[in-house]
Formats: C-alpha cells, sequence, structure tokens
C-alpha cells in the first residue's frame, strides 16, 4: 500500500501554528495511537508525530485526510470558530486559508455531516496521490479547468460542469489549466475502520 506522501519539495510550509495541538487532541479524544491513526490517514508515524509537534505543516489534502479520520472538518482542525448550525455563510466572513499551495474558504456550517469548500488548486504537478476512502464526493467548477481521474478513467471538466462520485472509486485532482483551478468542493465526513488509501509512485512511505 502507498501512502500520503512528505510535502512536496518547492512547497513552503502553510503558516498553520494551531494545527499541532488540536490534531494531537482529536487523535487522542479519538482513542487512536500514533501509529493507528498515521495508518488511517496514509502517512507514516513519525511524519505524523512532526505535525503534531508543529515540526512540519500539513498540505490541505494532508488536512481532509485528517478530517474525514478523526470525523471533523478542516476548519475544526485548525480551531477556527463558526457559528453552531448557523445556516447562512456570509461572503465577508469567508476568509482564505492556504495549506500546501493550495487556497480554500470554508463555505458550510459547522456540526455538519458535510463539509463544503471553495477551492483554488494551483497548476503545478499534483504528484501520483490517488486517494481512496469511505464517503461520496462533489465538485463544480468555477474557474478554469479540472483534470478528475476516477478509477482508470480521466475526465477534464470545463467551468459549469460537475461531478459526484463514491470515494471509494480511486480518484485524483489536479489543475489542466494555467493559473490553476477554481472549485466548489463537499464530501461526507465519516469515521470508519476503513483505512483511508493514498496510491502513487512518489509515496515516500510504505505501510502495510
Amino acid at each position: 500500500m502507498s501512502e500520503l506522501p512528505d510535502e512536496p519539495p518547492g512547497v513552503p510550509p502553510a503558516e498553520l501554528p494551531t494545527v499541532a495541538p488540536r490534531l494531537r487532541d482529536l487523535r487522542r479524544r479519538s482513542g487512536l495511537t500514533l501509529e493507528t491513526a498515521a495508518r488511517l490517514v496514509g502517512l507514516s508515524p513519525a511524519h505524523l508525530s512532526r505535525l503534531e509537534t508543529g515540526r512540519r505543516q500539513p498540505s490541505l489534502p494532508m488536512l481532509l485526510a485528517l478530517a474525514r479520520t478523526y470525523g471533523t472538518t478542516v476548519s475544526d482542525l485548525l480551531g477556527e470558530t463558526a457559528p453552531e448550525r448557523d445556516p447562512i455563510v456570509r461572503a465577508d466572513r469567508a476568509e482564505p486559508s492556504e495549506a500546501g499551495g493550495w487556497t480554500y474558504w470554508t463555505v458550510g456550517g459547522a456540526g455538519r455531516a458535510m463539509q463544503a469548500l471553495r477551492v483554488h488548486v494551483p497548476q503545478r504537478a499534483q504528484g501520483e496521490l490517488v486517494r481512496v476512502h469511505p464517503g461520496e464526493e462533489w465538485l463544480y467548477v468555477l474557474k478554469g479547468r479540472l483534470r478528475l481521474t476516477l478509477g482508470a478513467a480521466a475526465h477534464v471538466l470545463a467551468p459549469g460542469d460537475a461531478a459526484h462520485f463514491d470515494s471509494l472509486t480511486p480518484h485524483r485532482i489536479a489543475a489542466d489549466s494555467r493559473g490553476g483551478t477554481e472549485l466548489l468542493f463537499v464530501h461526507t465526513l465519516l469515521q470508519s475502520g476503513a483505512a483511508e488509501l493514498c496510491l502513487g509512485d512518489d509515496a515516500r512511505y510504505r505501510g502495510v
């Protein structure tokens, strides 16, 4: 099994000062050992330990994987506060955040079974990272072109195109236009005993 790679060379770490203690706290609340959590997320135990102690910063794909594993949202991982069950998310309250070169805005409410994000995917090599995990994903292209690989099939989506798929289908997302791609992205938050698998030739850690 291939796992999530470490941060790609040349990508500056995101400034996420609150994420380290939150990651450690959420893992312990979930009753997971460092080794078990690392396997579920698709990281080496050493890399997860570096994230929990602030020696490394996670990319947005890593944050998404961690949020799914702990049954929470990226906003909660970062310690961002949002009104509980507030059905309205005002544009002026959606502050951009950055992780691993990906820029995202939280556009959904807190305490829900889904997480909604507006995401800017930069135009750069996304590696060979392929994700597999329980749940569903829905995305809608706002700007640019998106290359979505589902299983063995590759699709190029233009503005106005959407995709809705089972996340157990191996999938990869990458920008396919100069200047990157902007999209709306919704995924379910499911805690499951099934491992979150990330398959790729460039993975540095290979576990079970």
